[in-house]
């Protein structure tokens, strides 16, 4: 009888808001396990959002350690299995040597042969499946028969619940007589970008009396937005680019009415916080909607239906994405925050 699970994914937030599905369904199958997380301090806030996971370990305040603390850590949690949902060589060989019973990984990965001792057979290069149903494939390994929910709206088995917002994040930020927008224009270069052109045209366009736009991103990312859009020009929009931890972001996300991004974390953060979402994504395999739009049904994805090959090579100006015109998507939240009827 397992009684404590490890689930290692050591990546970025997109991916971390792709699995909480994973966790919600052990819990509903197994409603006494404990769900350990092994992610990246940085996903944390994520992570501790979700009523579904029991401890939060960082996995950056273990891999500097030497090989006898190592194992000793991972020993002290007391796990019964580990679930490889993102596969690293290190973690799988480190969970060998502190003699967890039940280790699971995919056998598309050759050194998962060596150090998992039960192998889960699929591909995800070529699935037409979206990303957090392909996690749940690794159920098998721990007995668990996933199909039944690979037709399932999966977010509720996220259990997100987002910290309260702040009152003084709120003043700061929030307009209660208007829709309040969240643009997150960058993506450290995950995803292929809409350019800022657009955004500030699509700013321009907006109604100031309609709506109140914040702008988010880190403080590299506000320095190049800054470059193209003037962000005290416009009465409507407030820069928050810089001024937020993780946690803050969550919440004030949680606050507003419609997030629009491009395939990055806060699109996925807007969706667990079952906000309207709008995430603008190339026809590219494998960063194509299908595998990668986020959780839930309010969310409305905008994309070229063609087949994209010049844009393959040129990541910094993909020609599909930037074709979405601005009219496009300001008709979309419009339609999004009911100022608009749809097919009209």
């Amino acid at each position: 009888m397992l009684r404590r699970v490890i689930i290692s994914r050591t990546d970025s937030i997109g991916d971390v808001a792709l699995t909480l599905p994973l966790c919600g369904i052990i819990k509903e199958n197994l409603p006494e396990v404990e769900i350990i997380f092994l992610g990246n301090k940085y996903t944390k806030s994520i992570i501790e959002c979700s009523e579904a996971v029991d401890q939060f370990v960082d996995y950056s305040a273990i891999e500097n350690l030497d090989k006898k603390a190592k194992i000793e850590k991972i020993r002290k949690l007391k796990a019964d299995a580990v679930i490889h949902v993102f596969p690293q060589k290190d973690i799988a060989k480190l969970m060998k040597r502190a003699k967890v019973k039940h280790r699971v990984g995919t056998s598309h990965r050759l050194y998962n042969w060596l150090y998992c001792n039960s192998l889960v057979s699929f591909s995800r290069k070529n699935s037409d499946l979206h990303e957090s149903e392909l996690n749940l494939f690794l159920l098998e390994g721990i007995l668990i028969e996933f199909n039944k929910y690979l037709d399932k709206d999966l977010l509720p088995y996220c259990h997100f619940k987002a910290p309260k917002l702040e009152e003084q994040i709120a003043n700061v930020f929030l307009d209660k007589d208007k829709k309040n927008l969240i643009f997150h224009p960058k993506s450290k270069g995950s995803a292929r970008e809409w350019s800022l052109e657009h955004y500030k045209e699509l700013i321009e366009s907006l109604s100031p009396e309609k709506y109140n736009i914040i702008i988010t991103g880190t403080e590299a990312e506000g320095k190049l937005i800054k470059e193209i859009i003037d962000t005290d020009k416009y009465s409507h929009l407030k820069d928050s680019t810089g001024k937020l931890t993780l946690t803050e972001l969550i919440s004030l996300i949680s606050a507003c009415d419609l997030l629009l991004a491009c395939s990055t974390g806060p699109l996925h953060i807007a969706a667990l916080c079952d906000i309207k979402t709008i995430g603008i994504y190339p026809p590219i395999r494998p960063m194509h909607p299908e595998r990668w739009k986020p959780l839930g049904e309010k969310s409305k994805i905008l994309v070229k239906n063609k087949k994209c090959i010049s844009c393959i090579k040129t990541p910094n100006n993909c020609k599909c994405v930037n074709s979405i015109a601005v009219e496009t998507v300001k008709t979309e939240i419009e339609i999004a925050c009911n100022d608009k009827t749809e097919n009209l």
